[in-house]
């Protein structure tokens, strides 16, 4: 694998104009990028086009949660875009009738396990009988048993989904965060570094990236620090 691949670039940027200076900002620095719902509804997705035409890879981050049948043929509009990866919440049902909407094409299928804004506390107000790593740990054996290409999980659950599904999902990983930066509204967090010495796939990266002074000077010192390892 290409190592700037390792690194997914959050396209977390109000609009497409903002989102095109910044991959020209980056350059041959990155080769992967996400689109997730602040871009996607203001012209993300023609965006995600354009990028992957230009020899880019992309990520659609929308979460999807459905009824199947919704579900399914929604992912089937998506798949004609080329995009690498989407996500849907990992639900049984949501990520088997996904998986089915991608089929035949080259669209890998994520599940979101837990969000790395979210602890065994919030886990309880939303009503969840169980703890952060049980409910990591069922989902992500849902998301093997139904085709998914991967699961989306905080760097400190590696670990514990590996023991589960050993190498048979790729493991995409939110809440990165430079040694010394800020964490944000992040609450299970890793610098890159540890989370590719843990076992992660994909690192996904926005602030620390975008919201930096000399962005492809933050994202060459990210690829050296995982390049170390």
């Amino acid at each position: 694998m290409d190592i700037r691949d390792r690194v997914i670039v959050a396209l977390d940027v109000p609009d497409v104009a903002a989102a095109r200076a910044m991959v020209a900002t980056l350059g041959d620095s990155a080769s992967f990028y996400k689109i997730g719902y602040e871009l996607a509804f203001v012209g993300g997705l023609d965006l995600a086009r354009e990028l992957i035409a230009a020899g880019k890879k992309v990520f659609i981050d929308l979460k999807l949660h459905d009824i199947p049948n919704t579900i399914e043929k929604g992912v089937g509009q998506i798949a004609g875009i080329g995009a690498s990866f989407l996500t849907v919440h990992a639900y049984p049902q949501t990520m088997a009738a996904a998986v089915k909407g991608a089929a035949g094409s080259s669209l890998g299928i994520l599940g979101v396990s837990v969000l790395t804004s979210m602890d065994e506390n919030d886990l309880a107000r939303a009503g969840y009988g169980m703890g952060v790593s049980d409910l990591i740990a069922r989902r992500a054996k849902q998301a093997y048993e139904t085709g998914c290409a991967g699961l989306v999980c905080a760097a400190t659950d590696i670990t514990n989904v590996r023991s589960v599904v050993g190498h048979g999902l790729k493991l995409i990983t939110p809440g990165i965060r430079p040694a010394g930066g800020t964490i944000g509204d992040q609450k299970r967090v890793m610098t890159p570094g540890e989370a590719i010495k843990a076992g992660a796939d994909h690192l996904v990266i926005g602030r620390p990236i975008t919201g930096a002074v000399a962005p492809q000077a933050a994202m060459r010192a990210i690829l050296e620090e995982i390049s170390a390892i």
